[in-house]
């Protein structure tokens, strides 16, 4: 009966993979993957009527309510950022520093971003601070593909120390800690990703003629009363958190109020109440349709617990326990982190967690980046199904094809690198 079940588990698993990647809709699938695994599940005699309802529906969207808050603030405060114009202005000078020599520009836009998205979250704020990246980067005569792919990665090497995502996928990992121990991978797989997508651009425009007519794109009146101290805001989350052990809330909290009064938005009450509701709705609309997401695949993650009994069963003899066997097989595949694939935990990657905890005895400080590795370099920064990334090629017409060989075997590079060293520090 085991060997059964098991088999149809692992079947269903490949069938879910194949319809994430054709671009399903990832809530209702994990929603019904949910139903079906519990079904086996208690066929099998691993879970109860009531464990289902208990731990797996209802459990499992409870557990994740401290993740959903702190999504929510994460993308207020980057409202606030682009309100203000505290990211304007940084853009425009980082622009005004690279002088005349558009690689440095380019090179400095990249380094500026990830910065930015250390602690700032949410398409909102990847779309609003495109919108000013992307025409610059353009207008220095930028081929588009790659425009849209070092802005992209830039974005994605701010979210190896993000506290936001880090929530996300702490949820999953949930005795894995944002400490020192972390950070020191967390910081060094950025400036990883940051240095590739360096390489990425002097590779590319070495052989690119650029122009250098990009001042009229990189003025702007928007930001022109941002004072210099508010130009620390972006680090100030990250800075609270590491520095005075903060929380991400009351740490988003503060540097989103000082953001709003060195700025001069707030002058009055009757302007905190303005500006404070309207950023906040607008960051819980951002992430309204990731909130529903992440409701549902606490589901599937518990669910895919209670089950990997049946997963030991016919792959206890195959799947590798050695630390280093994985690192080098995640090394090969990682590019099954695109398109939703089994090494993205915001695809099926959150049934491979499943399998490779109870198939295997692998440290926890060492499966938490292994699957962190592909799911930031992979799928948050070079796939097309990503909704920021889909936005990017919209909006710079570019297509799909152009913008995946610009971008993925760059960020396959970084993936090599990065569980290298993941593999050094903790495996």
């Amino acid at each position: 009966m085991a060997l059964t079940i098991g088999i149809i588990l692992l079947l269903t698993f490949i069938g879910f993979i194949v319809y994430a990647v054709r671009g399903g809709n990832l809530m209702i699938g994990f929603l019904v993957m949910a139903v079906i695994w519990s079904t086996l599940g208690m066929i099998g005699g691993q879970i109860t009527w009531e464990q289902a309802m208990t731990q797996i529906f209802q459990g499992g969207p409870e557990s994740w309510g401290a993740t959903a808050v702190v999504v929510v603030f994460g993308s207020w405060f980057g409202q606030v950022l682009v309100r203000t114009g505290v990211a304007s202005k940084i853009i425009r000078m980082t622009v005004e520093l690279g002088g005349d020599k558009p690689l440095v520009t380019t090179v400095l836009l990249s380094v500026v971003t990830g910065l930015i998205f250390t602690s700032t979250f949410g398409a909102g704020a990847v779309v609003a601070i495109g919108v000013i990246v992307l025409p610059i980067l353009l207008s220095l005569g930028v081929p588009k593909s790659l425009a849209v792919s070092s802005y992209i990665m830039s974005v994605g090497s701010g979210m190896y120390v993000n506290i936001v995502l880090f929530k996300q996928m702490q949820a999953i990992f949930t005795d894995f800690q944002y400490d020192s121990n972390y950070l020191k991978f967390g910081f060094t797989a950025m400036a990883v990703q940051l240095a590739i997508v360096i390489v990425m651009l002097s590779v590319r425009l070495r052989k690119t003629k650029v122009s250098r007519a990009w001042a009229a794109t990189a003025s702007s009146n928007d930001d022109q009363n941002v004072p210099a101290i508010a130009l620390i805001t972006p680090l100030l989350p990250v800075v609270l958190a590491i520095g005075f052990n903060w929380q991400p809330i009351p740490a988003f909290i503060v540097s989103a109020l000082f953001a709003l009064f060195v700025t001069g938005k707030i002058r009055s009450y009757k302007d905190a109440e303005k500006v404070i509701s309207k950023t906040f709705y607008d960051g819980v609309v951002d992430v309204a349709g990731l909130l529903g997401f992440l409701f549902i695949l606490p589901m599937f993650n518990k669910v895919s617990g209670a089950v990997s009994p049946f997963f030991e069963s016919i792959l206890g003899g195959v799947m590798p326990t050695s630390t280093l066997t994985v690192a080098l097989l995640f090394m090969v595949i990682a590019p099954l982190g695109l398109f939703r694939g089994p090494l993205t935990v915001f695809g099926a990657g959150a049934a491979t967690i499943g399998i490779l905890t109870g198939v295997g005895d692998f440290p926890l400080a060492f499966l938490f980046p292994l699957m962190y590795i592909p799911t930031i370099s992979m799928n948050i920064s070079a796939c097309p199904t990503q909704s920021w990334n889909l936005w990017s090629i919209n909006y710079t017409k570019t297509d799909t094809k152009s913008f995946l060989l610009s971008g993925a075997p760059w960020a396959w590079v970084v993936c090599v690198i990065n569980i290298a060293i993941a593999y050094a520090m903790f495996g």
